[in-house]
């Protein structure tokens, strides 16, 4: 059936497109000349990695590709929804698009019906930077601190709350202190005012903070802890173990630090990316791996030993069928990917069910939202995550 539905839409095709259409029936790669993505911000190692990918596709495949740089996540994937780019080198909150949830939990957006195409995990961590004057070994240990809250800034804000479930704590065993911004949590940290903050382990300000008189210090995860990842993928499923290898601190591959991850960035589409593209681009990254694995921080990341099979967004069909192809898609992964389609359709029912008699108030909206949302995946047997 998939052959047969892939015969007739290339026959619908337009004559432009034909010769993409046999190009990737034989195996090869065939692009458009021309593509847009959105990225981080032009100083970010997301946007670098995306300059490194688009040089790769211009060498070998004639493809010219125009980043857009976004200040946040908004920004970012608004292109994305209108249908401006082809794709979006996105951070944690394409999940939190895909589920409709946080700042999507909006009138203008609600569930997003993305598809993964690649990620990056690299040898930095994401965790909460401690203060080392403090006696902090795991995240239990930060019972009582002052944990800092960024007011506005969802993903890290859950990542915290992840690392203190990790360590059987909520916000109400620790003291929040709220900050404007990010920077200025570890301006609280260094000056004594607040004792952690989440971040990654590469970052300029934990570099600071590790050259500062309080030092920095990192909880360790234990990988055989199941209790405590249960809970933190409770709070925050995209979290994984992961063996952090750079960062502040003296983090290395010779002292490496029990930690966790998630892909940053993650590559996403909308569902309807036209397959020729989307198979082209996952051939083409995974090929020519060598060309641009070491041509900005991070990219080394995309190695197809590093993707995870069975994360939170749904892949394209066309990159589960690269898989399929290469060799190690299983009859799990199929499994998995077909539980993250359904539930994501059902968001989608939810949401064109709830939006016409919402609520016009914004703090109604969202409550209403949250609470129909949680309501129809509970009745379907997923977990809600977000209530």
């Amino acid at each position: 059936m998939r052959q047969l539905a892939r015969h007739l839409a290339i026959a619908s095709l337009p004559l432009s497109m034909l010769a993409v259409a046999a190009s990737q029936a034989s195996g090869d790669v065939a692009l458009p000349s021309t593509m847009a993505w959105t990225a981080y911000g032009t100083n970010s190692s997301g946007y670098a990695q995306a300059v490194a990918i688009g040089g790769m596709l211009q060498e070998h495949y004639d493809t010219s590709v125009r980043i857009l740089p976004g200040d946040n996540d908004v920004s970012r994937m608004t292109p994305l929804k209108q249908g401006r780019v082809n794709l979006c080198a996105c951070g944690i909150s394409s999940y939190y698009g895909a589920e409709g949830v946080m700042m999507f939990a909006h009138p203008d957006w609600g569930p997003q019906p993305l598809r993964v195409i690649t990620t990056s995990t690299a040898s930095f961590g994401l965790s909460l930077a401690v203060a080392g004057d403090l006696d902090v070994e795991t995240p239990a240990d930060l019972k009582g601190k002052r944990v800092a809250y960024i007011r506005g800034d969802d993903a890290l804000n859950k990542g915290t709350e992840a690392y203190l479930a990790f360590g059987g704590l909520t916000w109400d065993d620790v003291e929040r202190v709220d900050y404007p911004g990010y920077g200025r949590s570890f301006d609280g940290i260094i000056a004594g005012n607040v004792d952690a903050s989440f971040t990654t382990t590469v970052t300029p300000p934990a570099q600071q903070l590790a050259s500062s008189p309080r030092g920095i210090s990192w909880p360790v995860l234990d990988p055989d802890n199941t209790e405590g990842w249960e809970r933190m993928k409770a709070i925050a499923p995209y979290f994984r173990p992961h063996e952090v290898t750079s960062g502040a601190g003296g983090i290395s591959a010779d002292n490496p630090l029990p930690s966790a991850s998630y892909p940053y960035p993650i590559v996403v589409a909308n569902q309807d990316l036209d397959d020729q593209v989307a198979y082209g681009l996952i051939k083409a990254l995974q090929d020519n791996y060598d060309d641009y694995k070491d041509s900005a921080p991070g990219a080394a990341g995309y190695a197809l030993e590093y993707q995870d099979l069975e994360w939170v967004i749904p892949f394209h069909d066309a990159v589960v069928e690269y898989y399929e192809e290469v060799g190690v898609w299983t009859e799990e992964m199929q499994a998995h990917q077909e539980s993250l389609v359904e539930r994501q359709a059902l968001l989608l029912e939810t949401w064109n069910a709830f939006i016409d008699g919402a609520p016009d108030d914004e703090d109604a909206f969202r409550e209403a939202w949250m609470t129909a949302r949680a309501e129809a995946l509970r009745d379907a047997g997923f977990d809600p995550v977000f209530e």
